[in-house]
């Protein structure tokens, strides 16, 4: 799940580049992610990556899904 991303087609401008990184424990299976065409492990911590527009949809939606945010980066253009 390292490098998973969330990224989509929007406009190029200063915030847009900006691309974070959480870390996130404790996602369970549920009725929400049962949507999902693959199973989440409930062990261990998974990566996500997301721009700037999209962080506040990303944190309600790990919310959601029963995990919880230990560390959020931003990353630099070389990573």
């Amino acid at each position: 799940m390292f490098g998973q991303t969330t990224l989509g087609a929007g406009s190029v401008s200063s915030s847009a580049s900006r691309v974070f990184r959480y870390e996130v424990v404790g996602l369970r299976q549920n009725s929400e992610s049962d949507k999902n065409k693959f199973s989440i492990r409930n062990s261990g911590s998974i990566f996500i990556t997301v721009p700037y527009s999209r962080m506040n949809e990303e944190m309600q939606r790990i919310s959601r899904l029963g995990g919880k945010i230990v560390k959020i980066e931003p990353l630099s253009a070389a990573e």
